[in-house]
């Protein structure tokens, strides 16, 4: 078939554009088909398909092609929503002659198509690629049904207290104009860079020879975590982020550069040759998490890239609204620099926040001095005190004293957030608590990056202390009904609060 310049156009276009995209390092999958009502099938195919090499590209048939009765617009929308392609476009010309054009690794039929006329085979054939001929597994079928668990969030499980506001006189609407100042903020970041992987599994059943739980991995997810997830959530609530950690030299920390670049925050990644960018590995199967991995090392950086990072930081702090300290206590923020960031803020009248977490590490929380806000856990909040006895306010007010902070944001897990507040006893109320606004919960991690930064902006924004915890708490909410780290938004926090 003879084709028309329009058509080679196209071709040549797509051709390039999937190249560039593989970067001669990645191999192409290719699979056509009219896709009408995407159903398991697809799935199960599409993600058989997506295993064969590393770029899965889909041709979806015109509006022409035989069978077809959905409009080629919504049937690429549908293709496209799929996590496991990469590239989807309308078919310009036959499949065998966009395949000779593109010249796959790999093309992928369904099983149906084995015993039949297949035009793309001496093609494939002629340039030495492969032809499959495979319908997919049954565990992938409900594959992109998981992937919604990553990224949508089921706000019909979050319930807001209606008692805490009226107590403290404000509103709803009144917080959606908060969130709506967070745009004019300028934010800087500083802490440990995580990336964390997740590892979806399918569960095989128990090992016959020891009592061994056996998977099998089905579906890598990489996100950006640690203090690169809370300067995403900054920039995601509206406003303009600067983020300055430590990495290794490998791909997490490319991965980790290229992901914060997409988000629209202005990365400072520091190299040090002495240890690799920290991975956290989340092995998951239906919904819970088996084993976690981690990948790190937890000396302190030199006095060489303290001295780098204080002077990169030295343009960002002269026009910063809010400093936010994001300790994971892998060796990011030794004393030293943060004592001369503190010196730094103090004398430019930048307000500071700081969240140390020490979950399977050691930190001290209160060594953050004089900051606007704290969010420890009530394990970290003891460790900080030496405290293992006394009761939740009393544990807040030692440490708002050690720390000389403004306010202490204690968090609880299922029971909430504590708020204990040094100047609210001028509205004749230091402490109160707020309960967990999700009841269902999909990932706890991360809530407590999503209370800090929306708290925190709030506080800069001109909240009340009582106002930045509610506002704080449905980020936390929104974050935790969903799994994995994707950047907060404004108009999740404003939809929640319109609900």
């Amino acid at each position: 078939m003879a084709l028309g310049s329009e058509n080679v156009v196209d071709v040549v276009g797509i051709v390039a554009e999937i190249l560039r995209q593989a970067n001669d390092s990645k191999r192409i999958v290719f699979v056509s088909g009219n896709f009408n009502v995407i159903h398991p099938g697809h799935l199960r195919l599409l993600n058989f398909a997506a295993e064969c090499g590393e770029l899965l590209v889909v041709g979806v048939t015109g509006d022409a092609s035989p069978g077809v009765f959905v409009p080629e617009n919504l049937r690429l929308e549908g293709v496209k929503a799929i996590s496991a392609v990469s590239f989807a476009f309308i078919l310009p010309v036959p499949v065998e002659e966009f395949v000779a054009a593109l010249k796959p690794h790999a093309v992928v039929k369904g099983k149906e198509h084995e015993g039949h006329s297949n035009p793309e085979l001496s093609v494939v054939e002629g340039y030495g690629g492969k032809l499959f001929f495979c319908s997919g597994e049954t565990r992938f079928s409900s594959m992109d049904l998981l992937q919604r668990e990553f990224r949508e969030t089921n706000l019909s499980t979050i319930r807001k207290p209606t008692d805490f506001p009226a107590r403290h006189g404000f509103d709803n609407r009144g917080l959606v104009d908060l969130v709506g100042r967070f745009s004019s903020l300028r934010v800087v970041v500083v802490g440990d860079l995580i990336v964390d992987e997740y590892v979806t599994c399918d569960p095989l059943g128990m090992s016959q020879e020891d009592p061994t739980v056996v998977v099998t991995p089905i579906k890598h997810d990489l996100f950006v975590g640690g203090a690169g997830i809370v300067a995403a959530h900054a920039k995601g609530l509206g406003a303009q982020v600067k983020y300055f950690g430590v990495v290794g030299e490998d791909q997490a920390a490319n991965f980790a550069m290229q992901t914060l670049h997409k988000y629209g925050v202005d990365a400072c990644l520091v190299n040090d040759e002495s240890r690799p960018t920290t991975l956290k590995q989340r092995y998951r199967a239906r919904g819970k998490t088996l084993l976690r991995v981690s990948h790190l090392r937890q000396h302190e950086i030199s006095r060489e890239l303290i001295t780098r990072l204080l002077d990169e930081m030295d343009r960002a702090l002269d026009k910063a609204d809010l400093l936010v300290f994001s300790d994971f206590n892998y060796g990011c923020l030794p004393q030293l620099l943060v004592d001369e960031i503190i010196s730094r803020c103090a004398r430019l009248g930048v307000p500071m926040v700081a969240d140390s977490q020490s979950s399977s590490q050691m930190g001290d929380v209160s060594r953050f001095q004089g900051m606007l806000l704290l969010t420890p856990t009530e394990h970290e909040a003891r460790l900080a005190v030496r405290d293992t006895a006394s009761g939740l306010v009393v544990l807040a007010e030692v440490l708002n004293r050690r720390a000389r902070a403004g306010h202490v944001f204690i968090t609880l897990g299922a029971e909430g957030v504590l708020i204990h507040s040094a100047d609210g006893a001028l509205q004749g109320l230091t402490t109160d608590q707020l309960p967990a606004f999700n009841t269902a919960p999909k990932d706890v991690s991360g809530a407590g990056d999503c209370l800090l930064v929306c708290a925190s902006m709030a506080l800069v924004a001109g909240a009340s202390v009582w106002q930045s915890a509610y506002l704080g708490s449905i980020a936390a909410a929104c974050q935790v009904g969903r799994v994995g780290n994707f950047p907060l938004t404004a108009a999740e926090v404003i939809q929640e609060l319109n609900l």
